[in-house]
């Protein structure tokens, strides 16, 4: 039996590249992931103090300069709001409201636009 010889040059040159070196498309060291963490409040506290309560918050993390915003509520209803503007070499702060009567009271912080914590103090069944 014989073999066209178009064939067997064929099978010829796949054999050779199936043997031959080749470069291995997975690199042997990867490129380093960059990771951007959001920026977070830790420590965030609220306390009463006589006849006020006070909100102490840090924010943690790379962030651009920008206000930290509280909104008060007690249970759905709010009480007000206020900010302060943060930088990294100022990244902790707190914030009063008077508040005389006991009350299931929550307080909302906000760094430019973002929700990033809610913390809560319940005197009373909300």
């Amino acid at each position: 039996m014989r073999r066209p010889p178009l064939l067997l040059t064929v099978a010829a040159l796949l054999a050779g590249g199936l043997t031959s070196c080749r470069y291995a498309f997975v690199p042997a060291v990867p490129r380093p992931i960059e990771v951007t963490l959001t920026p977070r409040v830790t420590g965030a506290s609220l306390e009463r103090s006589g006849a006020s309560l006070v909100v102490k918050a840090q924010v943690t993390g790379r962030f651009e300069p920008a206000y930290l915003k509280v909104q008060w509520f007690d249970g759905s209803r709010p009480l007000g709001e206020d900010s302060v503007y943060l930088d990294a070499t100022q990244p902790t702060t707190s914030f009063t409201l008077d508040a005389p009567d006991k009350g299931a009271y929550r307080a909302i912080l906000s760094l430019g636009g973002v929700v990033l914590r809610q913390v809560e103090l319940y005197e009373v069944q909300p």
